[in-house]
């Protein structure tokens, strides 16, 4: 039986370069996915700067979520990853260097500095050692000197000033190294880095059996031992984050993916047994079993998902690191991270694309198992029955899961969150969609028939009887359209609504007139404010934050957004209006809570509750006020001082003034600014287009994520329409035959692409609707998504060009054989 499949394979070379297309990219997109999920897992960044350490000790980066039981052992808990870089005190430098073993203990900090307008980190000269940096001239710095790369021009003993926490700070150049690096005296890094007593990590030179002493010095501190590879988390602590972001990523698009490609490979691979029933039939009629032809079309899948395999898996070898280069590029991922694809991802690979070849094939063998012989001496072309019971269970659940999402989306989830259900919900719909697509299709072949007539006329009504007869094959084509429409309007107005949403919650509480943005110095403040024309001036400082007591129901891996605000300011220069106490106390150890989170963990103002920071500190503060919040933007309030304390760089990021007159406070502005390194004026506008645009950075992957598989989808739709319409090379050769020229076929394949579309781009409209409409009624409380209508216009009408393209190609190509060898040709 394979030998017959093999042989008759060159009268369907349509059919399986399209089959086998779906395949090869469905292997290379999971694949890429699996490439990403591997490099998140591993998180591999080799060390640089720390190269010639045996072993780094860093402030743990990560705190475990309070549970609601403490003592039940068997609920689960949460890991949060800090935000902030979490320090050691320096006194660890000379407890380990005490330790056997060890050779030598040296303490790091990293100070970001300006030199010449280019932000670059400086350390203490003793760092050096952890690389090695050894000097190319000059000698080692002593206070109030700097040894500088050699890549910056310096000269030995020439003065320089470097911008240090928004101050200028002169230096005189003692020696050079090879590079860019900054190096300043030991003496000078606890007053240059705002962080006195503490070190960023702490580099380690032993031998290889020092690692346990070690860790037993580090036994019950908030400390974290580095080895190997891992050293390189040392320097890059966002690496971690980072890791944990590539594999939610690569989780959610690699299975996405994998179930666009079950959907597609089936559906190709149906319509292709479609195509063949008449060949089956034939050869029920001489004696073939049912089970030799499940055998012969599940042989035949499998062989060639093989190939396709292969050729998929050489392709993501190049289409993976490709794309992990697009996050590195759009800062997603750390440029010290090293891809990975190793052959645990290739084998998910092969093992999605056989699996699923498989499946399909099982089906449609099912199918092709059922043709009667009698059916040979018929046109088996017209296919009439559809409904099983197995479609009806099918279709009773996937719509039954898309409804639970519906409700569970919009009574359970709030704000952006409620994205996450998008992927398996469109999925869900399109399933059950194509489940019934054939009576669907019926149904609106059925209303579309009386304007088609009306309009297009002897075209139009041979394209209704030759749709009405082949109504099940015309469902099997307007599936991938269907596909392709929903999936591409839903994904793309889920980002969009997603950034407006965003950017409205951004501008309803933005109360700035002018910003002061950089590094804000201590007492900059004051300056502003005793400016003429200023209302108000606030400190601004942004972090994250985690309720640690009590127990936080409401609080997820992510923690609370927390504004640093400066209290005597904060009432003018924040949209958030109390309800009960005063912004104006948010001075000290306090914090102001929106009203629902202070409700679910059952606190009121006067109470005390343990907040821990961005960097890992716990703090006890006081609640002093309650506001209102629009829900998944709520926003914890605490003042600046306090945030910026905790946070990487120790200071506020900005200066929020309100003022009635901008043009004339701008320039006094500018004047303070020009004399602090690194800060600049910015006005309301550029604020909202500064965060518009990081808003679009960051759904930049799900837009590249998401293209890569509306591409897909629409290859699905070229493939099967170029299928579906080279299988009709016979029928077009009789209506030849039969007195119909080249010019009327093609206006009746016109006609049927049209009312495919139609179709197609109707159900996909239903997908994308039922997907987005719980969303944005959790987000924006509309039935509509936000974003421009040229974009359902161009969905569509790349649907339109698609189909139109693909079926008037592909019946040009057919109609070029002779009409006697068409007839005659295999159907």
């Amino acid at each position: 039986m394979f030998r017959i499949a093999m042989r008759t394979l060159r009268f369907r070379k349509g059919a399986f370069v399209a089959t086998f297309l779906a395949m090869t990219v469905g292997a290379m997109l999971v694949l890429a996915c699996g490439g990403l999920m591997e490099t998140g897992i591993r998180s591999e960044v080799p060390a640089k700067r720390l190269a010639n350490t045996r072993f780094v000790v860093t402030g743990n980066q990560t705190w475990t979520l309070p549970k609601e039981n403490p003592d039940d052992p068997e609920e689960d808990t949460e890991t949060a990853f800090l935000g902030e870089r979490a320090r050691l005190p320096r006194a660890l430098v000379t407890d380990l260097s005490r330790v056997p073993g060890v050779t030598a203990a040296v303490g790091d900090v990293t100070m970001p500095v300006l030199l010449g307008g280019d932000r670059v980190d400086a350390h203490g000269w003793s760092s050096a050692a952890l690389t090695p940096v050894r000097l190319a001239s000059g000698t080692e710095p002593s206070s109030g000197e700097v040894v500088l790369g050699q890549g910056t021009g310096a000269r030995v003993g020439e003065r320089v000033s470097l911008g240090v926490r928004g101050e200028a700070k002169a230096f005189t150049v003692s020696g050079l190294v090879p590079g860019t690096a900054v190096f300043v005296a030991d003496a000078d890094v606890d007053r240059l880095s705002g962080h006195p007593g503490l070190v960023d990590l702490i580099g380690v030179r032993a031998s290889v059996d020092a690692g346990e002493r070690i860790a037993k010095v580090l036994d019950g501190r908030d400390a974290t031992l580095l080895s190997g590879d891992d050293r390189g988390i040392a320097e890059y602590p966002e690496s971690s984050r980072s890791g944990a972001d590539l594999i939610v990523l690569a989780a959610v698009f690699g299975g996405f993916a994998i179930m666009v490609m079950l959907f597609v490979v089936a559906t190709t691979l149906g319509l292709s047994i479609q195509q063949r029933q008449r060949e089956l039939a034939l050869l029920r009629a001489v004696g073939t079993t049912p089970g030799q032809l499940r055998r012969m079309v599940i042989g035949e899948s499998l062989v060639m998902a093989v190939f396709a395999v292969a050729l998929g898996c050489l392709l993501g070898r190049f289409s993976g690191p490709w794309l992990f280069d697009q996050l590195v590029a759009h800062g997603l991922a750390p440029t010290a991270m090293v891809h990975h694809a190793g052959w645990i991802p290739m084998v998910v690979a092969t093992g999605a694309v056989l699996i699923g070849s498989f499946l399909a094939a099982l089906v449609a063998g099912r199918r092709a198992a059922r043709t009667r012989p009698t059916e040979a001496l018929a046109d088996a072309a017209i296919q009439r029955r559809w409904l099983s019971w197995v479609r009806v269970v099918l279709a009773v659940l996937a719509f039954g899961g898309g409804i639970a999402l519906f409700i569970v989306t919009v009574a359970v989830m709030t704000g952006p969150v409620a994205a996450s259900t998008a992927g398996p919900s469109v999925m869900l719909w399109a399933i059950a969609l194509a489940l019934v697509a054939p009576g669907i299709t019926k149904v609106l072949l059925a209303v579309l028939r009386w304007p088609v007539r009306a309009f297009s006329g002897a075209a139009g009504h041979l394209a209704v009887l030759s749709t009405k007869t082949r109504a099940v094959r015309v469902a099997a084509v307007v599936t991938p359209i269907m596909l392709a429409t929903g999936v591409a309007t839903a994904n793309i107005y889920l980002q969009t609504t997603t950034i407006a949403v965003a950017n409205e919650a951004f501008v309803e509480n933005l109360r700035a007139d002018l910003v002061l943005a950089g590094d804000v110095p201590a007492g900059l403040v004051d300056e502003v404010r005793a400016l003429p024309g200023v209302r108000a001036a606030s400190e601004y400082a942004t972090s994250t934050v985690y309720v640690a007591k009590p127990y936080d129901s409401a609080q997820s891996e992510d923690g609370w957004p927390v504004q640093g605000v400066s209290g005597s300011a904060a009432a003018q220069t924040t949209a958030f209006h109390p309800t009960a106490g005063r912004l104006s106390d948010l001075t000290g150890d306090t914090v102001a809570l929106p009203e629902a989170h202070a409700a679910a963990i059952g606190r009121g103002i006067g109470d005390r509750i343990t907040i821990r920071m961005g960097d890992g500190a716990s703090v006890d503060v006081r609640i002093v006020a309650l506001y209102p919040a629009r829900k998944g933007f709520e926003t914890v309030l605490m003042p600046a001082s306090l945030v910026a304390t905790h946070t990487t760089s120790g200071l506020p990021s900005q200066i929020v003034v309100r003022t009635d007159d901008p043009g004339r406070v701008a320039p006094a502005l500018a004047r303070l600014a020009a004399a602090h390194p690194g800060l600049a004026v910015v006005d309301r506008d550029s604020l909202v287009s500064s965060y518009a645009k990081d808003q679009q950075v960051g759904s930049w992957i799900n837009y590249l994520m998401a293209g890569m598989l509306i591409a897909y989808t629409a290859i699905s739709v070229v493939n099967s329409l170029v299928m579906a319409t080279s299988g009709r090379r016979r029928e077009f050769g009789l209506q030849r035959l039969t007195g119909a020229t080249k010019g009327q076929v093609l206006r009746m394949m016109t006609v049927e692409a049209g009312m495919t579309t139609i179709i197609g781009v109707v159900l996909g409209t239903v997908v994308a609707f039922a997907t987005l409409v719980p969303f944005t009624l959790v987000t924006d409380g509309s039935l509509l998504p936000k974003g421009p209508m040229a974009i359902y216009l161009a969905v569509t009408g790349t649907a339109a060009l698609l189909t139109f393209g693909a079926t008037l190609m592909s019946t040009w190509v057919g109609l070029r054989t002779r009409p006697v060898e068409a007839a005659v040709a295999p159907a």
